[in-house]
């Protein structure tokens, strides 16, 4: 796929440094007619806000969107307020997320609140995207959907939870599923991370737990260093373009996984 004059949704983008901030931006760069900048919280507004700035810099058209992914009916209203604004809409990148740590041990602490944001938000919401933007998709013949999943997904790394892992292999597994679901209309992959720098890991450990683990992790990866945003945003756009590829999982850790 050329992006250049496409349409896409990026959810969870409206932060000022992270993975959908730089899907936003790399999309607009290369020529991306409009992007939404999807946020959850009233909170964040300003900040994604500025994320739009910076799309429309590039060059696009930014349509900010305030939407929590686990609401069905929010969702439905993005996917049409898309359309409405820029007539099409042509890519998909579920990136939105949470989290709640949790030690993995402490199956006491997997409260049904906890089960319940981390499968709404992680697994329900990529899927309740999809099939919100699909007969949208459907009308230009060629979509292409990037889901954004974990290496706690695959193995039990991390420090976040069961359910959070639980939830993100669900994507990696419903990935494959919905790739033959709505071929040969729409591609369905997705890019499996490791520890990214940023916000969004920061706010989750701390600012010292933060320091610690990205310094211990990076001794640990063959890259000798942990991913940042754009090493994501950059295998998010790869398969985005890559007209062939459907129903798989790119995992973008650094080699963190093939480690003795």
């Amino acid at each position: 796929m050329d992006v250049k004059g496409k349409v896409a949704v990026v959810t969870g983008s409206g932060s000022s440094a992270g993975i959908g901030r730089s899907t936003v931006v790399r999309l607009a760069q290369l020529g991306a007619r409009g992007v939404v900048v999807n946020h959850a919280r009233d909170s964040s507004r300003s900040k994604a806000q500025v994320v739009a700035k910076e799309a429309e810099q590039a060059g696009s058209e930014a349509l900010v969107v305030q939407a929590d992914v686990s609401d069905d009916g929010a969702v439905r209203d993005m996917m049409a307020a898309a359309h409405d604004t820029f007539g099409r809409l042509d890519i998909l990148v579920n990136n939105a997320a949470t989290t709640v740590r949790v030690r993995f041990e402490d199956l006491e602490g997997l409260t049904e609140e906890v089960w319940a944001r981390n499968l709404g938000v992680n697994l329900k919401g990529t899927f309740y995207c999809i099939r919100a933007a699909r007969s949208f998709m459907e009308e230009t013949g060629d979509g292409a959907v990037v889901n954004i999943s974990s290496i706690a997904g695959i193995r039990a790394v991390g420090s976040s939870s069961i359910a959070y892992g639980a939830a993100k292999a669900g994507v990696i597994n419903m990935t494959m599923f919905l790739a033959r679901a709505l071929s040969p209309a729409i591609r369905v992959n997705c890019v499996t991370a490791g520890f990214v720098k940023g916000q969004w890991m920061q706010e989750s450990l701390g600012d010292d737990r933060y320091e610690t683990a990205l310094e211990r992790t990076s001794e640990r990866i063959p890259r000798g260093r942990v991913a940042d945003p754009d090493d994501v945003a950059h295998a998010v756009v790869s398969l985005i373009e890559s007209d062939f590829i459907t129903g798989q999982n790119l995992i973008c850790d650094g080699g963190f996984l093939i480690r003795d």
